[in-house]
C-alpha cells in the first residue's frame, strides 16, 4: 500500500504499537487454537465487554434489571445467559394450578420447591385413579345385576325376551358411561392438579430467550375450548399456559429488540416486573378462555432488556412524532431498579485482547461441537486480520463476533471439505469469498456491470466528471463490514434560467443528509472561484444510482466535479475520492474508508484521495496493498491540486492562493468517526 504524507518530516507516522499480526502471532507460544484453553463459566468467555460483565455479575447477585443497547453481535445475549451462572438454584420453585369448586374459572395457583411439583401431581393421579376404579368396579356390578336379573327372570318365566332387552339395556348403560367422561370412574383431568411450571431438584435457573415473542407467549394465555357444555368441555385449570415472564421465575427473562414489543404488551410487563406476579387469562377475546383468569402466578424474575438506540427512542415520522421504542415507564423501572449498559463494538489492538480473539476461535469451536478443526497459527493471523479490518479503525480490533464466528465456522467447513486436519491461512482467505455478505455480492456485481457498460473511467481526464465512492451495508443493515462502490459524479454549469438567482439540480434519488451537502458545495464554490454561483443553474448527475444516495461522503467529489465543470479544468480520471466538507472547505472523516479504498483498487483506479484524518483506519487486504496510492488531505484546495490535471490547473491554484487563507480543524484522536 503507497501512501503520500505532507508532514514536516516528510515521513508517515506509525500509529501501531504492536507488530502486525503474522509477525506478532510467531512471537506467541500458540502452535495451534487447540492449545487455548476455554473458560467454564460463560461470563469468562464474553469478549471485550468487561464493563458490561461487571455489571451483569452485580446485577444477578443482588437482583437488578439490566438494559443491554449496542449493535448486534456484540455479545449482548451471552451477557444476559451468563448471569444464570451467579444465580441461586435453591430458591427454584413449581408452580401448580388446582381446580377452584367455588368458581371454575377462576383457578388456584400455588408454589412448592423444586422438584416437588411432579410428586404432588401423580400422587392425585394415583389417588383419583384409585377412585375412579372404585366407580368402575361399582358400575360393572350394577351392570353384572341387570344381566343376571334379566337372565333369571328369563329361565323361570320363560320370556326370553327379558333378557333380550336386559342386555340391549346394559349394552346401551356401558356405551352411555363410557362416552361421558364422567361415567366410568369420572374425569380424572378435572381432580388433579396441573403443573405448569416444573423443574429438578438442583437445576439451574432458567435463561429464557422470549426475543419477538406475541402476547400469549409473554404473558400465559388459556386455551380455547370448543366443547364448553355436555360434560366433553376441558377443566378450565387444564387448559392455563404459562408465558415468557412464568418460566423465567426466579431466573433471567431476555429480550432482544425490546421496541418490538407492543405498548400493551409493555406496560403488562412492567406489571409482571412490580408485582412478581400475574394472572393468566385468554388474549383472545374470541376465546373460551377469555373467561378465565387464574389466581396470580409469580413472576420475580430479572429482566436483561437489549437493542440499539432506536429500540429505546424509536423512529419518528416526517412530523417528528415518535414512532415506537421502548415504554418510558418501563425503561425508568430498569434505570431505576437496575442498570444501563452501552456495549462495545471495538477493543484497542494490543497483545492481550489478541490474546482474547485467538480464545474466541477455540471458543466457536468449543461451541461446533468440534465439528471444524482446529486452527494453524496462519489461519489465525488471518482471522485477526480480518478482526482489524472490520473494526473500521485502525488500532482497533472489532468485537461484532458473531459474524467473526461465522467465518470461523465457514473456515473450518472448507478444511474439512479438503480433508485438512487443520484449519489453514488459505482456507480462510477463501472463506473469506464465501462468506461475503449480501451487500458485498451486490457490490461486486455492481462493479462487474459497470466495467461491462463502461459507465466509469479510469484512464485519461474529463471536465465535471469525478469518481467517487461510497459504501454499502454497515451497520444500517445489522452488519459491520462495508462494501465499497465506485460511485462517477458528473456536473454541468449553464446560464441560469431564472434571472433571480441560480439553481442547483441534483439527480440520482438523494437522501437528506446528500442534498444538504450538495448545497453547501455551492458555497464553497463561490469562495474557491470567485465566480458569483447565482449566475449559473449547476446540475449534478450521482450516475447509476437507482438504490439512492445518502450521507455527506461524496462532499469533496461534488464540489471538485462543479469547480470543474465551472473553470473548465479536466479531473483525472484514474483519481477516485472520498471526503466530507465543512462549509469552510476543511476535508472531514467519512466512515468505511477502508471498503472504499479496496473498491477504487478492484475498479482499477490507481489513486485514491481520502481525509488525513481517515488515514489510521485504513487496513487493506494485502492483495490491494501494492495496488493503489493514498493521499490523504486536509482542504479543498489540497483534493483540487491532486485530482485536477492540465494547462489551466496552474493558474486555478494560483487565484485560490489569493483568495484563501486554509486551516485545518484538528480532530481529537478519540472522536468517533462518522458514518
Amino acid at each position: 500500500m503507497k501512501k503520500r504524507c505532507s508532514s514536516e518530516d516528510g515521513t508517515v507516522a506509525k500509529e501501531e504499537h504492536i507488530p502486525p499480526v503474522n509477525e506478532w502471532i510467531e512471537k506467541t507460544d500458540i502452535k495451534t487454537s487447540e492449545d487455548i484453553e476455554v473458560p467454564e463459566l460463560l461470563a469468562d468467555q464474553v469478549i471485550g465487554q468487561d464493563e458490561a460483565v461487571s455489571v451483569v455479575k452485580k446485577a444477578a447477585k443482588q437482583h437488578r434489571h439490566v438494559m443491554l443497547i449496542g449493535p448486534p453481535g456484540t455479545g449482548k445475549s451471552m451477557l444476559a445467559q451468563s448471569m444464570i451462572d451467579f444465580l441461586p438454584s435453591s430458591d427454584m420453585e413449581d408452580v401448580l394450578c388446582f381446580p377452584n369448586e367455588e368458581d371454575e374459572n377462576n383457578p388456584k395457583v400455588r408454589t412448592v420447591p423444586a422438584g416437588k411439583g411432579k410428586d404432588i401431581v401423580d400422587a392425585h393421579r394415583r389417588e383419583a385413579s384409585k377412585r375412579n376404579q372404585a366407580k368402575s368396579q361399582g358400575l360393572l356390578i350394577i351392570l353384572a345385576l341387570i344381566i343376571g336379573a334379566a337372565v333369571l327372570i328369563s329361565l323361570y318365566t320363560g320370556q326370553y325376551l327379558v333378557m333380550f332387552f336386559g342386555i340391549i339395556a346394559a349394552a346401551m348403560l356401558l356405551i352411555a358411561m363410557r362416552a361421558s367422561p364422567m361415567g366410568m370412574g369420572g374425569d380424572t383431568d378435572k381432580e388433579v392438579p396441573k403443573l405448569l411450571i416444573g423443574h429438578e431438584h438442583g437445576e439451574k435457573p432458567p435463561f429464557i430467550d422470549a426475543t419477538g415473542s406475541q402476547a400469549g407467549a409473554l404473558l400465559g394465555d388459556v386455551k380455547h375450548d370448543p366443547f364448553q357444555s355436555g360434560g366433553l368441555e376441558t377443566p378450565p385449570h387444564q387448559r392455563v399456559e404459562v408465558g415468557a415472564i412464568h418460566e423465567a421465575h426466579k431466573g433471567v427473562l431476555f429480550l432482544d429488540e425490546i421496541n418490538m414489543l407492543k405498548m400493551s404488551s409493555q406496560q403488562s410487563l412492567l406489571t409482571a416486573m412490580q408485582e412478581r406476579r400475574f394472572s393468566i387469562t385468554g388474549q383472545s377475546e374470541r376465546s373460551s378462555g377469555a373467561m378465565v383468569k387464574s389466581e396470580s402466578v409469580p413472576t420475580d424474575f430479572i429482566l436483561v432488556a437489549a437493542g440499539n438506540l432506536d429500540s429505546i427512542y424509536g423512529a419518528r415520522d416526517e412530523s417528528g412524532t415518535a414512532i415506537g421504542g421502548m415504554h418510558p415507564a418501563l425503561r425508568s423501572r430498569i434505570r431505576g431498579y437496575g442498570y444501563e449498559v452501552y456495549v462495545n463494538d471495538t477493543m484497542d489492538d494490543t497483545h492481550e485482547n489478541r490474546m482474547k480473539l485467538v480464545r474466541f476461535i477455540a471458543q466457536e469451536i468449543e461451541k461446533d461441537k468440534k465439528k471444524i478443526p482446529h486452527f494453524t497459527k496462519g489461519a489465525i493471523s488471518e482471522v485477526l486480520r480480518e478482526a482489524q479490518r472490520r473494526a473500521n479503525k485502525r488500532g482497533e480490533l472489532t468485537l461484532r463476533l458473531r459474524e467473526l464466528g461465522g467465518l470461523v465456522r465457514v473456515s473450518g467447513d472448507l478444511a474439512s471439505e479438503r480433508s485438512h486436519k487443520l484449519v489453514l491461512d488459505k482456507d480462510v482467505v477463501d472463506a473469506k469469498n464465501v462468506a461475503r455478505s449480501l451487500e458485498q455480492q451486490v457490490a461486486d456485481r455492481y462493479i462487474k456491470k459497470r466495467k461491462e457498460y463502461s459507465t466509469y473511467q479510469t484512464e485519461g481526464s474529463t471536465v465535471g466528471v469525478v469518481n467517487g465512492l461510497a459504501a454499502l451495508g454497515g451497520d444500517q443493515a445489522g452488519i459491520s463490514e462495508y462494501s465499497g462502490i465506485l460511485l462517477p459524479i458528473a456536473a454541468e454549469v449553464t446560464p441560469a434560467h431564472s434571472r433571480d438567482e441560480g439553481k442547483i439540480v441534483a439527480t440520482g434519488k438523494l437522501g437528506d443528509i446528500a442534498k444538504e451537502a450538495v448545497q453547501n458545495v455551492s458555497a464553497l464554490v463561490k469562495k474557491y472561484t470567485g465566480e458569483d454561483i447565482s449566475r449559473y443553474d449547476v446540475h449534478i448527475q450521482f450516475i447509476g444510482t437507482q438504490e439512492g444516495v445518502e450521507g455527506d461522503s461524496a462532499s469533496i467529489s461534488v464540489a471538485t466535479a462543479v469547480i470543474s465543470a465551472l473553470e473548465g479544468i479536466p479531473i483525472d480520471q484514474n483519481t477516485a475520492m472520498t471526503g466530507s466538507l465543512s462549509v469552510r472547505g476543511q476535508v472531514l472523516p467519512v466512515g468505511a474508508v477502508t471498503a472504499k479504498i479496496e473498491a477504487a483498487a478492484e475498479s482499477g483506479v490507481k489513486r485514491v484521495i481520502i481525509p488525513r484524518t481517515n488515514l489510521r483506519d485504513v487496513v487493506l487486504e494485502k492483495r490491494y496493498e501494492d495496488k493503489i496510492e493514498i493521499i490523504p488531505v486536509d482542504n479543498l484546495g489540497e483534493v483540487l491540486d491532486n485530482a485536477l490535471v492540465g494547462a489551466n490547473k496552474k493558474k486555478l491554484l494560483e487565484k485560490l492562493a489569493s483568495l484563501l487563507e486554509i486551516k485545518s480543524i484538528p480532530i481529537p484522536a478519540d472522536q468517533p468517526t462518522p458514518h
